[in-house]
């Protein structure tokens, strides 16, 4: 009499941080899903106790709750960014670590020039102001309270050349702007493809984030940067929060050393009331957006079922997009 394996365990453990509307297909073999919508820092080592694969999209899991969890053989992160996972605890225990590249080439570089452009033509500012009858106010057809400027014949100054670095560097060329591709900070020597950092900070009108945080990149914008900034250009970061100092950004909007700013991302999420990115995001000059350029539908669906495709590779022996 043949005996049914049992059902993998599989726990979600922020399940929350995609949209409902996003589909979650079954994996290719017997399993169990459990999944909760958010997960507290205390709560990690039960839930995933009995778990062999573990879904994080932000979810920190370090060594502490991997002592708690024997079965446990994969854990896939619902996202590109793995600087939750505590990586050596995982090698030291033979543990998996997957997670997701190239989903976000569309949504990202489409929601980077939606902040530019609606920054560069005020048009929250605008909007804001009919709501409040300033147009009812005026004498004539228009009103010009807020710059507006063209994109054609501007520099962006483009860090980070991956996926989005370059979609975001192909859409520009369309609007007739001049693209840079920065080197890494302090690097020289990187070949004609490549503008020196401190160049790119210096002549950029458009600075643009697309690369990873790491400890090379903390900070990579601060003080220093903000003084070589001759055009007062735009700083969008759609990246990660700490890649600029938020503290020099709120010194620089102050000093007008740049123009404005667009963010999706900040060092806290969410910042809260106290944080440095809510203070400067009433002002007319700065759009901040929760986290959501990599979120569009088609995006996020492309997200779910790599995370099921890297599930079912893990289970056939043949991992795929490992980190670890």
């Amino acid at each position: 009499m043949s005996v049914s394996k049992p059902a993998t365990q599989i726990v979600f453990l922020d399940r929350g941080t995609l949209s409902p509307e996003t589909t979650i297909r079954e994996p290719a073999f017997q399993a169990q899903m459990t999944e909760y919508d958010r997960t507290g820092p205390a709560e990690v080592a039960d839930r995933i106790s009995d778990a062999e694969i573990v879904i994080t999209n932000k979810v920190p899991i370090d060594a502490a709750a991997l002592e708690a969890a024997p079965h446990l053989r994969l854990i896939a992160v619902a996202a590109t960014g793995y600087d939750c996972i505590d990586l050596e605890a995982c090698r030291s225990r033979g543990i998996t670590v997957s997670n997701i590249r190239a989903y976000a080439g569309n949504t990202v570089p489409e929601h980077t020039f939606a902040l530019l452009l609606a920054l560069q033509r005020s048009i929250v500012p605008y909007r804001h102001s009919v709501i409040e009858g300033r147009w009812d106010e005026a004498d004539q057809f228009c009103y010009f309270d807020y710059p507006i400027s063209d994109l054609s014949g501007k520099t962006i100054g483009i860090v980070g050349d991956g996926l989005l670095g370059k979609s975001v560097g192909r859409i520009a060329e369309a609007f007739g702007m001049r693209v840079l591709f920065s080197s890494y900070k302090g690097v020289e020597g990187m070949g004609p493809l490549y503008t020196p950092f401190d160049e790119v900070m210096r002549i950029s009108d458009v600075i643009t984030l697309h690369c990873p945080l790491l400890p090379s990149t903390k900070n990579l914008i601060s003080d220093r940067e903000f003084g070589m900034m001759e055009r007062r250009p735009l700083l969008l970061n759609t990246a990660r929060g700490g890649l600029v100092d938020e503290n020099a950004l709120e010194r620089a909007l102050d000093a007008r050393s740049i123009s404005g700013a667009g963010f999706d991302v900040v060092t806290s999420e969410p910042p809260g009331s106290g944080h440095v990115m809510r203070r400067i995001a009433s002002r007319q000059n700065v759009i901040l957006t929760p986290h959501v350029a990599w979120a569009s539908r088609e995006a996020v669906q492309t997200l779910a079922d790599q995370l099921v495709d890297n599930i079912d590779a893990f289970m056939q022996g043949a991992p795929t997009n490992k980190v670890l």
